[in-house]
């Protein structure tokens, strides 16, 4: 092969290698940013429990609280049989009576299947009722710190979405969406996902 030959064929073999090559950005220490998999399974690793409730609220659990809250009838039976189990509940009826001593952690009381329940409405709640209905395992986060904080997180992020409740609450019809503990037949730690004064 002549000196020509060789040249152009290297030519040729240098454009084929440039065209396949894909320009990687690099981040501002220039270390090349590879892009996510997309079938690889959410992280959690560096988010703080706030982050991850904001994040998630709509999707882990407005939307599965107003779609697939249990009923009082339904409710009834899973609480027989249930221990330590959380669950959003959704009941429709009249404020029994409104705790306003605590100016932090204001209750109100509903008649569930003839049994008076003191609903957490903010704006600090208790409980890890709501985290624990979401369906999280302790499993699913690398960080456990982030487990054991997201319940408060959630809380948090509860209150921002719920109207404040006052005296004027009492006596009045109102749908509770919530999540709930249950307890060898119990309900315990009743937080209020949603509130809204009248039935539809």
């Amino acid at each position: 092969m002549s000196l020509k030959q060789w040249g152009i064929g290297w030519l040729c073999c240098s454009a084929l290698l440039l065209t396949a090559c894909r320009v990687v950005d690099l981040d501002e220490n220039g270390q090349p940013i590879i892009p996510p998999d997309p079938n690889a399974k959410a992280s959690f690793a560096n988010q703080t429990p706030a982050q991850i409730a904001q994040q998630t609220w709509n999707s882990k659990v407005l939307t599965p609280a107003q779609s697939h809250a249990l009923d009082s009838t339904t409710l009834k039976t899973r609480a027989a049989n249930a221990n330590n189990e959380s669950v959003f509940v959704k009941v429709q009826g009249k404020v029994d009576s409104v705790s306003l001593d605590n100016e932090r952690e204001r209750t109100l009381t509903v008649t569930v299947n003839d049994q008076p329940l003191q609903v957490q409405v903010g704006p600090m709640i208790r409980g890890n009722a709501i985290r624990d209905a979401t369906g999280y395992k302790f499993e699913d986060f690398t960080n456990q710190v982030q487990f054991a904080q997201l319940s408060k997180a959630y809380n948090r992020e509860a209150a921002k979405h719920l109207p404040k409740v006052d005296e004027s609450w009492q006596q009045q019809p109102v749908t509770v969406v919530m999540a709930v503990t249950l307890r060898n037949g119990t309900l315990s730690d009743a937080a209020a996902i949603s509130l809204e004064r009248g039935q539809p």
